[in-house]
């Protein structure tokens, strides 16, 4: 399928690893120009000499915090003029309402809840100017699994699905898509840290987590690629009617009704 996303520019956030560095991957082998945003400049390097052996695009690399927002202002002013913004940068920690203080709780919302809901404020404006956009925010499923085990991340994750489909639903008069996201477990380092966390808690032993695998859907994690694909997909044309809408990618475990 040709998602005719040559040429295109695409911002993505949280490119250094897991789904952000697939989904950089992805959107450059359709031909997309990219701006690759995360904290640690070597991985972004890293990145971007990964993508330039196989995609001949453009390929700007911003380490900086998105948990500022005048680092996200700084942004905007410097690429004013993009296509696509896939918002993943952010990770919440685990635990149950009393093991997360207040602390640790605003240092996660600040890049993530915050940090998604300030990118959209930059850039929606900019897209709004140029009468075309599309905003994809990568969220995660505990916003409908619940787990109270990760009531920061439920908590985040809920606000944030929330905001995307009340924004989707009247960006179309902006000329503007914006949709939601939600991966289930996927093999990233962030969720193999709480599948650790997880498998202590429960056995004891954090080294048992890969047998966590056995109880999920086809015994396995979904992998970055799959998400990635989906990402894509929802910023092509070929998906021109899409808007405030959430895409749950995890195998049927939040329709189940169960913490993972």
């Amino acid at each position: 399928m040709d998602l005719k996303l040559a040429g295109k520019t695409a911002l993505v956030t949280g490119a250094s690893k897991g789904i952000g560095r697939a989904t950089a991957e992805i959107l450059a082998s359709e031909g997309c120009n990219l701006i690759l945003v995360a904290r640690t400049a070597t991985d972004l390097d890293a990145v971007k000499k990964a993508i330039a052996r196989t995609a001949d695009v453009g390929i700007d690399t911003i380490a900086t915090d998105l948990s500022d927002s005048k680092n996200i202002t700084r942004l905007a002013n410097d690429f004013p003029a993009i296509d696509i913004l896939v918002n993943i940068a952010g990770a919440i920690p685990a635990g149950s309402f009393l093991d997360v203080d207040e602390a640790a709780w605003r240092k996660a919302w600040d890049l993530k809840v915050f940090g998604y809901i300030n990118m959209c404020r930059a850039f929606y404006a900019l897209m709004k100017a140029r009468g075309a956009g599309v905003i994809i925010n990568v969220v995660g499923n505990a916003a409908q699994a619940h787990d109270p085990q990760y009531i920061c991340g439920v908590a985040g994750n809920a606000a944030l699905t929330a905001f995307s489909q009340s924004l989707g639903s009247v960006s179309a008069r902006d000329g503007i898509r914006v949709v939601a996201v939600s991966p289930g477990p996927t093999s990233t380092e962030r969720v193999v840290s709480l599948m650790r966390n997880k498998a202590q808690e429960q056995t004891g032993s954090a080294e048992n987590w890969r047998d966590l695998l056995k109880s999920l859907p086809f015994g396995r994690a979904s992998t970055p690629d799959e998400i990635a694909a989906a990402i894509a997909f929802l910023a092509s044309g070929n998906s021109g009617y899409t808007s405030g809408a959430v895409l749950i990618i995890d195998a049927g475990l939040s329709a189940s009704a169960r913490a993972f």
